[in-house]
């Protein structure tokens, strides 16, 4: 898959405070987290790069998935166009334990991209697809 909407699943082992870009400093829950970004080109070289530790930090996900106390768990990946990935955010901010606000979403109307889940991975992959038609491709 080149291009398409992922869904970036992250465990937090520990209540953490990280100073995240211009939004300041944010307090994630110990938890499970999924964030819902997109790649035009080379969905596999995105993913690869919020795996790395030690990158440039770019994005807000960079703060996170940088972080000691964080850990992806799993990625996944529907081959849909990019405005699915607003259309995912709406459903998880209405489906979660809580939405980080702005998180991820300074280039569009969303209120956030990162979601703290009261479900298992599965069960939200579940739901996604069945929600948008596409079953996802496994990436990690």
């Amino acid at each position: 898959m080149v291009k398409g909407v992922y869904l970036l699943f992250l465990k937090l082992s520990k209540r953490t405070r990280i100073k995240v870009g211009s939004l300041g400093y944010i307090s994630f829950d110990k938890g499970l987290y999924v964030y819902v970004g997109s790649a035009q080109n080379n969905l596999e070289k995105r993913v690869m790069r919020h795996m790395s530790k030690g990158k440039k930090i770019k994005w807000h996900i960079d703060y996170l998935t940088s972080n000691k106390n964080a850990r992806i768990i799993a990625t996944y990946a529907y081959k849909l166009e990019k405005r699915y990935e607003c259309i995912i955010a709406d459903y998880l901010s209405k489906n979660c334990l809580e939405e980080i606000p702005r998180f991820g979403s300074s280039d569009c109307r969303c209120r956030s991209h990162l979601f703290r889940l009261k479900d298992d991975v599965e069960e939200i992959c579940s739901r996604i697809s069945r929600m948008v038609g596409v079953n996802p491709v496994k990436i990690i």
